[in-house]
């Protein structure tokens, strides 16, 4: 049996490019590819911000393979991208929810769409720059393991990844921390050695979500109440899409003391304000449900949930109350559970399952 062929998504940043090197060195043949998502460079600041889906990142990438000594190909996912991720994007926010693009981007572009293509080329298996692992546990499921380091850990946005997937899927870089990422790409002059980390959602580089969306779909999201939590008009929003549950900043109240958006209601389109403790919450329901370590579990199971990338995690009681809708009961208050966000369910350091909450 010969080499495996392991297709490489580099975006042009550090990690990807020594992802691609640590399975050279595993005695892979590799296949660089970048992903071209997205239409034009003014759109996405790529060399400010470190993103993954414009020229500069091509560019990025194909010196690092050329320093290699790997092949390197640019694939064209803009389609699939603009309706996976982009319509996706814009629609959770014309429900009044917020989404996570990585996510749908990950599942939808970086596994489903890359892997189809890159198995249809003849490659054995696809890899990321992603801080995370990937184990087969004893009952023969694979399953994300969170990174050897938690500061950078990215198990969160991987969590509705396949069985199928997964078990093509590598992930070298999680057995190691950034600053080991960054030192072996400086021993091997890799130019990107030292690009910063992408902080913001790549196409919408100036954060200014609300502005992206109108843009998009030239629509205008119409002004309406900032209710209370018993009804009462406080005053006028810019529009549903502006906001998410626990945001705090920019809502232009002044009623003497910090108030907190807990809903937002399309139908009405309100948004209803309330003080610190009605943001808490010890309960969630979540559905399109991806179970990774476990099969569904027939009965009420114990784990530590995280509801946003940045969230801790907290312990917690899971149960089935539908055929795809689960149940999490937390033994403390949680603050913000954000329709359209991701519950990832964790048994030490392996991903149970996950789904969106409700």
């Amino acid at each position: 049996m010969g080499k495996q062929t392991v297709v490489v998504g580099m975006s042009g940043g550090v990690d990807s490019s020594v992802a691609a090197y640590l399975l050279k060195e595993q005695g892979y043949d590799v296949i660089g590819v970048t992903m071209q998502i997205w239409q034009a460079e003014d759109q996405c600041s790529i060399s400010d911000h470190g993103g993954c889906c414009g020229l500069s990142a091509v560019e990025d990438a194909r010196n690092v393979a050329s320093q290699l000594h790997i092949p390197h190909y640019v694939m064209n996912f803009r389609s699939e991208f603009e309706k996976y991720v982009i319509d996706y994007f814009v629609d959770e926010y014309e429900r009044g929810r917020t989404p996570n693009p990585c996510i749908a981007c990950n599942r939808f572009i970086k596994w489903e769409s890359l892997l189809s293509r890159s198995v249809a080329i003849g490659a054995d298996a696809i890899a990321t720059g992603h801080y995370a692992r990937i184990d087969k546990l004893a009952n023969g499921r694979f399953c994300i393991r969170t990174s050897a380091t938690a500061q950078k850990d990215q198990t969160y946005a991987l969590y509705n990844l396949t069985q199928e997937q997964l078990s093509r899927t590598k992930m070298p870089v999680g057995e190691y921390t950034k600053e080991e990422i960054r030192t072996i790409a400086r021993q091997l002059g890799l130019q990107v050695a030292d690009k910063p980390d992408s902080q913001e959602i790549c196409f919408v580089p100036d954060r200014d979500y609300a502005g992206f969306i109108s843009q998009k779909t030239k629509k205008q999201y119409p002004p309406g109440n900032f209710v209370s939590q018993d009804g009462r008009v406080l005053g006028r929003h810019q529009g549903i899409i502006h906001y998410t549950v626990g945001q705090r900043k920019g809502l232009g109240l002044a009623v003497g003391h910090p108030v907190f958006v807990t809903a937002i209601v399309p139908e009405r389109n309100e948004v209803v304000i309330g003080e610190d403790a009605d943001v808490w919450g010890d309960t969630l329901q979540a559905v399109c449900l991806n179970w990774m370590a476990i099969e569904q579990p027939a009965e009420e199971i114990s784990c530590v949930a995280k509801i946003r990338y940045s969230h801790a995690g907290a312990p917690c009681r899971v149960r089935m109350v539908g055929n795809d809708r689960m149940e999490c009961r937390f033994e403390e208050p949680v603050r913000a559970i954000t329709p359209g966000q991701a519950v990832v369910l964790y048994d030490g350091e392996y991903v149970l399952g996950g789904g969106v909450i409700l």
